[in-house]
């Protein structure tokens, strides 16, 4: 009677843990884990096509993320999406001509905003627009785009 209450107990433990590792593995994946507060400052930037671009998406510099998105709007006179990237107080010192390209992680991976240093002596600040930017690579596009050459070079 005694060994099956201790059995009980180390499953009990076993089981706990299992939760504890999936809930942890959610938080991973989800990025809600490093969901913080901090005192960063935030610029925008318009894109013609920002692609599956998602809220905390993040942004990376020389493949370190600096940052994630805000949000995300569309200016109707202008017909582009307006990203809003808050950027960690950390990385205060990216120059004012720093350009942004949207990539995907991988083939089919999540979608995230590159930032390209420039030359610039001022740094950005808050408020500050890139002006410099690259549109996401649509996948359907460029499949279209290399079928119609095909297509047009059997033709001749």
């Amino acid at each position: 009677m005694m060994q099956s209450k201790t059995v009980q107990i180390w499953v009990g433990i076993f089981i706990a843990l299992g939760f504890a590792a999936l809930f942890m593995l959610a938080m991973k994946v989800s990025n809600l884990s490093s969901f913080t507060d901090d005192d960063g400052y935030e610029i925008t930037a318009s894109f013609e096509n920002i692609g599956g671009l998602k809220v905390r998406s993040p942004i990376k510099m020389a493949g370190v993320i600096v940052g994630r998105v805000a949000k995300i709007n569309f200016d109707n006179i202008n017909y582009e999406a307006v990203v809003t990237m808050s950027i960690n107080t950390r990385y205060n010192k990216m120059p004012a001509d720093t350009s942004a390209s949207i990539f995907t992680s991988g083939l089919l991976g999540e979608q995230y905003i590159g930032l390209e240093a420039g030359g610039d002596e001022n740094y950005l600040k808050q408020d500050d627009e890139l002006q410099l930017t690259q549109s996401a690579m649509i996948l359907e596009n460029l499949i279209g785009q290399f079928v119609f050459d095909k297509a047009s070079e059997e033709k001749q």
